[in-house]
């Protein structure tokens, strides 16, 4: 329906006719305007971080990296709030279309630093009141979740890159992007229960919805074990299993630049559809999509792309920031 309404409007603004059977699909290169220049996200609020680092990966593409290596990028209470900072930022950063996420070559997170659960340890071993102590807990584990919430709620695609270890916290937060890449080196385990925690930042409540098998789902999180990498392609978790750190790389910014060439209207408005039927039932997700698209039908982005692939352009069309 949208191409049926999209070349409609392209006709009567162009008086260009369609042939019956449309246009071929075509694998079209990545192309962006030579006077563009590739975004300096240092020079904006991304360079003050201590535990991540966020670049420009390409035009329109930004690059997140886990960075605190002499803790395995253990997750502290510095990077839980970086994170829901930097992609709340990135959300609505007009020039960033899509976000690449990564850690070392040689892990991804060891999950949740153990200082961490000290500090809520020190809380339930206290003498206060039990009420008290509850809300403050609950507090804590609220901000935990706000933060992997907030990559969730990025209207910006997010492909994430994984080698090596992935633990803990690291699961929870793989579980909140958006398309998921592992090197052959790369391993993931819910951890929580060996350490007397149940998983509370979003695994439970997302896997089950990514890798189908409820089966698994209780298998890896009550038996802790290791999901390598190539059973995690198998399961769904990741959708492509690449040779090395760097072939994972190149391949998951090129996926983010093909996104970034998109409509950006278009991309951030199939993500919020995608998000919204991933818990509703298909007729609410019909209804969302009746209400969304009949606002962007008339985005100019329509027609840009319409015309573009009417006449066989060979270079991708360009779209205004969005």
């Amino acid at each position: 329906m949208l191409c049926g309404l999209t070349c409609a409007r392209v006709f009567c603004k162009s008086k260009i006719f369609l042939n019956h059977g449309g246009v071929a699909n075509k694998t079209l290169a990545v192309a962006f305007p030579s006077n563009n220049t590739r975004r300096n996200f240092s020079s904006l609020p991304y360079g003050n971080y201590e535990s991540i680092k966020v670049d420009a990966a390409a035009d329109y593409v930004a690059k997140v990296q886990l960075s605190r290596p002499k803790k395995y990028n253990a997750m502290d209470k510095t990077m839980w709030h970086e994170i829901q900072d930097v992609f709340s930022k990135l959300d609505s950063d007009p020039e960033c279309r899509s976000v690449v996420l990564c850690g070392h070559e040689n892990f991804f997170t060891s999950g949740i630093d153990l200082s961490e659960l000290v500090e809520m340890g020190q809380i339930t071993m206290g003498d206060g009141d039990i009420a008290r102590k509850c809300f403050a807990l609950k507090k804590t584990i609220a901000t935990f979740q706000d933060s992997f919430t907030a990559m969730e709620k990025c209207r910006k695609p997010i492909v994430c890159a994984v080698s090596g270890l992935c633990v803990g916290a690291g699961v929870d937060m793989l579980a909140a992007t958006d398309i998921r890449y592992c090197s052959t080196g790369a391993w993931f385990q819910v951890k929580e229960v060996e350490v007397g925690l149940a998983a509370d930042v979003g695994t439970l409540q997302r896997l089950p919805k990514i890798i189908g098998s409820q089966s698994l789902v209780y298998d890896l999180c009550l038996t802790c074990r290791k999901l390598p990498a190539q059973e995690a392609l198998s399961c769904g978790l990741v959708s492509r299993l690449l040779p090395c750190h760097d072939t994972l790389m190149a391949t998951a910014i090129a996926t983010a630049k093909i996104i970034a060439s998109h409509s950006p209207v278009a991309v951030q408005a199939t993500k919020l559809g995608l998000v919204h039927a991933r818990d509703h039932t298909v007729e609410e997700g019909l209804k969302f999509m009746q209400l969304l698209n009949m606002a962007l039908l008339q985005s100019e982005d329509c027609a840009t792309a319409a015309m573009s692939l009417m006449n066989k352009e060979k270079e991708k069309p360009t779209f205004k920031n969005f």
